[in-house]
């Protein structure tokens, strides 16, 4: 397999984006990623979109973003993994580029969501419509049934979940491009409304519309198109039960730490080798689990590490600094891409106020549902 770089990076703003279409949204953030590498044509694109066609009517996704971008002709794909669905469009980009099949690959995600669509009702499509949806259930219902299981188990609080959206958005407040662009305070997290015991509203990542993408290639040919390549050093993908019944530890992600041992296998890493990471905080219980199936923290210790500082800016492992789904907002075919693209801006130095320093390797975790599937790709500065 070749080497393969990350070269070039585009994103829209996240957000209540009334204006823009979902392809001016693909069009706005693959075209600044083409501009930034001076390049008009791709071999091929991936498309991330969990539900586009429930969203906004609208499936056929690769061939319709290619002529969008003037690229028709050009083989183009939709990729879907629920809210993993830019992570896993990620990683069909690298595979295309590694196995030798294209040199040039367009990586992005898409999603419009507040176009007056059932939101709840989508988002729902991820869990298990049979034995979950049918019954009611939500997902913020289901993370909270995860979140007392980790309460039970390792004595979590309520306090613990609220220091995961205080460091988020504090970390949210430097990004330019983030949907809540202002700092929390603790008491406001805490006093903030119900929505599923123990989670509350500040608990909870936004609904928003965006785009992002990325521009791969070959290692051996990024000098045509930066002076700054980052390396995709390892991609694991995995999938576990959808139906949280069907676990044997509710408190555990065994999608996150299986993708993830694929990942540092490939990329030749521990966890103790990352400097910084980007998880999938789509509720502030799925963070403090996250980095504990990734081996960041030891089981039973996410608890504290938003609240320790330990995953702070400056802190000993920085995780979400773009202001992760919390504060950055959440479109979620979108969200694996934006991820990738803060571990790309970190590694090469263009992170501004959110900068993390001397970062080597980084790492960006992708979900879909309540961790049925997980994308881990792992980055290197070169």
């Amino acid at each position: 397999m070749r080497e393969v770089a990350i070269v070039a990076a585009g994103m829209t703003r996240f957000g209540e984006l009334w204006e823009s279409s979902l392809r001016d949204l693909f069009v706005e953030a693959a075209d600044e990623a083409l501009r930034a590498a001076k390049v008009d044509r791709v071999d091929a694109i991936y498309v991330g979109n969990m539900a586009a066609g429930q969203f906004v009517g609208q499936e056929h996704l690769g061939p319709l973003m290619a002529d969008a971008l003037g690229m028709a002709g050009v083989a183009a794909t939709r990729v879907e993994s629920a809210c993993a669905s830019g992570g896993a469009a990620l990683r069909c980009a690298f595979l295309d580029v590694a196995s030798g099949a294209s040199d040039l690959v367009i990586a992005s995600g898409v999603e419009k969501m507040t176009d007056g669509a059932d939101t709840t009702a989508i988002l729902a499509t991820a869990a298990d419509q049979e034995r979950e949806a049918y019954h009611g259930i939500t997902f913020p219902g289901l993370y909270a049934m995860i979140a007392r299981a980790h309460m039970k188990a390792f004595g979590t609080t309520e306090e613990d979940l609220a220091w995961v959206s205080v460091k988020n958005h504090r970390h949210g407040a430097r990004n330019p491009k983030a949907q809540f662009r202002r700092e929390v305070k603790l008491e406001e997290v805490m006093a903030s409304t119900m929505v599923s015991d123990p989670l509350r509203l500040l608990h909870c990542s936004p609904v928003s519309d965006g785009a992002a993408a990325v521009l791969l290639c070959p290692l051996d040919q990024a000098s045509k198109y930066t002076d700054r390549p980052i390396v995709i050093r390892g991609s694991g993908l995995a999938t576990a039960t959808m139906a949280l019944a069907d676990r044997r530890d509710l408190a555990f992600l065994d999608a996150v730490r299986l993708s993830a041992e694929k990942a540092y296998k490939m990329a030749k890493v521990n966890p103790s080798d990352i400097h910084l990471a980007e998880v999938h905080d789509c509720f502030s219980i799925a963070e403090i689990c996250c980095i504990e199936a990734l081996g960041l923290v030891e089981k039973g210790q996410g608890g504290r590490a938003a609240r320790e500082g330990i995953t702070a800016l400056g802190g000993k492992i920085p995780v979400n600094t773009s202001g992760g789904l919390k504060s950055k907002g959440h479109p979620v075919g979108a969200t694996g891409i934006a991820q990738a693209i803060e571990v790309y801006e970190q590694l090469a130095g263009k992170a501004g106020d959110r900068q993390v320093a001397k970062a080597r390797f980084g790492l960006a975790q992708n979900m879909g549902g309540s961790g049925a599937s997980s994308v881990v790709h792992v980055f290197e500065r070169v």
